[in-house]
């Protein structure tokens, strides 16, 4: 299935790790643990999979490094969408529970910049001899 609406929240019954459920934009305490939209070709998530979870660790606000989270998907369902032509074909709800584990962090990969980004040259060039480039790795 093509583009899909993915919604992770925790188990209806899950009281672990209430303190970890914090809504990243308000700070506000939720069920919902990530939203996302997924165009890949992907299948969806199974039971066994877990979220990734972020980490900025140079005080920038971004995101510079990854590790695999404490939540667990437990189980999924998925609910065709009534209409093919939305923006999604299908919403995929994982429920998860809360199972801590002990993984490293992981340095999020530069990012790639390519001409076809930009779709003019010089524009490009003005890239390159930014300061912006310290963040991604030209191709």
């Amino acid at each position: 299935m093509g583009r899909k609406y993915m919604i992770f929240r925790a188990e209806l019954t899950e009281d672990e790790g209430e303190d970890h459920r914090l809504l990243a934009h308000t700070g506000a305490y939720t069920d919902i643990l990530a939203e996302y939209f997924d165009s890949s070709n992907e299948p969806i998530p199974t039971p066994g999979y877990r979220l990734l979870e972020f980490h900025c660790a140079d005080g920038s606000g971004s995101s510079t490094h990854y590790r695999t989270g404490d939540w667990e998907v437990v189980r999924v369902e998925e609910y065709p969408t009534a209409i093919s032509t939305h923006e999604f074909e299908a919403i995929v709800v994982g429920y998860c529970k809360y199972v801590p584990v002990q993984s490293p962090l992981i340095a999020m990969p530069k990012a790639q910049v390519s001409i076809d980004s930009f779709g003019d040259e010089s524009v490009y060039q003005e890239f390159v001899k930014s300061d912006a480039v310290k963040d991604c790795t030209p191709v």
